[in-house]
């Protein structure tokens, strides 16, 4: 449409008012979708007003608390909200300030394109994922724009990540729709750096005990057993393995000379005579048994 003027009307804004409400109010199934992404859900009466004005696609609005002066901005998901209510996702309620029931001032804005963004991970559990950008880019599928100061969540494997907007280019806010943007991560919240001096003392004192506790010898399959016939059961030493016999491990021979070969060998130590004590002595399977029927004597 074009006046006398030759040039295009102005788009007329949206401007309404209405009653808040968090995601989880919503009557029905629960709605994960919405509380996972940076849309909301307003009335249908809003898309009648909206199709009417002459507005900019697609639709970016700006949502202002009046009590607390915060703002930030969305988009729109669906248009089946109860008249006069909008619901939004629980994070951005968090960052407006805002109760269940507020009042909350929608505007139709339009945002520049992003092209750079900086987050701030609100915990160093962040730094588990293996590729951050790729889930941070996934995850943004399901936002319309971007507020600087914001502090939106996004949810990878079962579990709530926050990260805050510190920065956003061109503008303190930028729609990330059908976009090529740059990310930068901060250092999380939390997060300290790692001392190498402090490390390198951790790594040598754990080797130097990882050491001593093998130098005093690993005896697999070590202990007591017993047959079920009651028989005595074969010893180590009689079996001619030396199992018992502690070996030094991870100590190299530091007198050691070039070409000379060195045959180490195991002396088996000589066995301990054996105390016969016969009262005090644990012995197996031992016991007392009777019968249940006797044999009748033949008359």
């Amino acid at each position: 449409m074009f006046g006398f003027s030759m040039f295009p009307f102005p788009p007329r804004p949206f401007k309404v008012q209405y009653y808040c409400f968090s995601v989880a109010m919503i009557p029905g199934n629960e709605r994960d979708d919405v509380e996972r992404g940076g849309k909301i859900i307003m009335p249908p009466s809003a898309l009648d007003h909206l199709t009417r004005l002459n507005i900019n696609y697609p639709m970016l609005f700006k949502l202002h608390n009046s009590k607390t002066n915060r703002s930030s901005h969305s988009g729109v998901l669906e248009f089946v909200a109860d008249e006069g209510k909008v619901y939004l996702p629980h994070w951005m309620m968090r960052n407006l300030m805002l109760e269940e029931g507020d009042v909350i001032e929608i505007e139709s804005v339009s945002l520049p394109v992003a092209t750079f963004s900086r987050f701030q991970p609100q915990s160093p559990d962040f730094l588990d994922i293996s590729n951050p950008k790729a889930v941070l880019e996934n995850c943004l599928r399901n936002f319309a724009c971007l507020t600087t100061g914001d502090i939106i969540n996004i949810k990878y494997n079962q579990k709530d990540y926050e990260l805050s907007v510190l920065e956003t280019q061109p503008g303190a806010a930028v729609t990330i729709i059908e976009c090529d943007m740059n990310v930068e991560f901060a250092a999380p919240l939390g997060y300290k750096e790692p001392n190498s001096e402090q490390e390198s003392l951790d790594e040598s004192s754990e080797r130097s005990d990882n050491l001593s506790n093998e130098g005093s010898g690993f005896i697999p399959f070590f202990g007591e057993g017993y047959r079920l016939d009651g028989k005595q059961k074969k010893t180590i030493e009689d079996e001619n393995v030396g199992f018992k016999i502690p070996t030094v491990r991870g100590i190299p021979d530091y007198d050691w000379k070039v070409g000379v070969i060195t045959f180490m060998r195991n002396v088996r130590q000589p066995v301990k005579e054996a105390q016969k004590d016969d009262e005090d002595k644990f012995q197996p399977f031992y016991g007392q048994g009777h019968v249940l029927s006797t044999n009748r004597h033949r008359k």
